[in-house]
């Protein structure tokens, strides 16, 4: 028989961070880097832990190269090849630190991560990304690439609840992905009606991880700025973004005119049409597209998109007074609203004085 949890579930959108006293004199007091040491492959990390996605539009190449500069780190898609990721190496030193080498959950994969990993042997992390991290089956193919590349810090998911982060982190998880259906490109919520509000299921998984020496990324959902303070706050380890980094020179794809003139990158999930046929994967009878593809408005160099979210990061810490990033969820109180901003002028912003929103 069918149940119905009672208990409120809340996404960003739904709370605001209650701000607090504060000793901080200024936003460049606050530290945003954060170290890690990771429960199985005992590498530790020390960098600014947000994550640009491996979709094929955003974790580029050109990314990871923008990114490193500040300390950022890349999901690299998993359409690279050896070369590829091994030019990027030679090509940019310390890069490794901050960059992941992507995966899906079949045989075929584990042989191409052990072949970059034999290869490459300084590469030190692996995402393993399904759209459904519940299944017996991608637990146990963690369990193998754990065993095959113990060295390797191991990024696996997607999943949203705390039994099933406890799972994947004993299977042999360092870090698991957390979210199902809140990207700004991904249509499983409509397609299949499953999903959950993406600052609970952080606050959740993140409880669940932590219990067990483990860590969460919280993976996508952020629009603004403030979600990705507000993700933080919920206990998140990591933030990945996807939809906040598209239309940029380093997303793939090639910048275009509309009828009006106005310059836009094409966008897309990489469950959509758009992707199965760019990598001739035929969208079988049984399944249905979950991703869908948009017009992005071409926003030129990354940095200044990263400037905007990082200096919202660091304003967030002052208001609560966090000094350090990991002081942020300590000090995180959210409460609950049914109105986050003032909508009077709502897109009648001038582009050219508000370049970034």
């Amino acid at each position: 028989m069918p149940r119905v949890e009672n208990d409120i579930k809340l996404d960003f959108k739904d709370v605001l961070i209650r701000p607090k006293r504060s000793t901080l004199k200024s936003r460049e007091e606050v530290d945003l880097h954060r170290p890690y040491v990771f429960r199985h492959s005992k590498a530790e990390y020390h960098g600014i832990p947000i994550i640009a996605a491996n979709m094929d539009s955003v974790g580029t190449l050109e990314m990871a190269k923008t990114f490193h500069q500040s300390d950022l780190f890349t999901a690299l898609h998993k359409y690279y090849g050896v070369e590829e990721v091994a030019s990027l190496l030679k090509e940019v030193p310390g890069i490794e630190k901050n960059i992941a080498i992507s995966s899906g959950g079949t045989s075929d994969d584990l042989t191409r991560l052990q072949t970059i990993s034999d290869t490459l042997p300084a590469i030190q992390f692996a995402c393993l990304d399904v759209a459904n991290g519940y299944t017996e089956f991608f637990v146990d193919y963690v369990r193998r690439v754990r065993e095959a590349l113990p060295h390797l810090t191991i990024m696996a998911g997607n999943v949203v609840t705390g039994e099933m982060v406890e799972q994947l982190i004993l299977a042999g998880a360092d870090i698991v992905k957390v979210g199902i259906g809140p990207g700004s490109v991904c249509t499983t919520r409509t397609k299949t009606g499953v999903g959950y509000p993406q600052l609970s299921a952080v606050m959740e998984c993140a409880d669940a991880a932590h219990g067990l020496n483990g860590h969460i990324i919280s993976d996508g959902g952020c629009s603004v700025p403030g979600d990705i303070a507000k993700a933080f706050g919920g206990g998140a380890d990591f933030v990945m973004l996807g939809g906040m980094l598209a239309g940029h020179d380093e997303s793939a794809g090639e910048v275009m005119e509309d009828e009006s003139g106005k310059k836009f990158k094409i966008f897309y999930g990489m469950s959509s049409r758009t992707a199965m046929d760019k990598h001739s994967t035929k969208l079988a009878d049984y399944r249905a597209s979950e991703g869908k593809t948009v017009r992005v408005p071409y926003r030129g160099p990354v940095q200044m998109t990263m400037r905007d979210i990082l200096g919202g990061l660091r304003s967030a810490c002052t208001y609560v007074g966090a000094p350090h990033l990991k002081e942020l969820s300590k000090r995180t109180t959210f409460i609950r609203v049914t109105q986050q901003v003032n909508e009077a002028f709502r897109g009648l912003e001038d582009p050219k004085l508000n370049p970034v929103h």
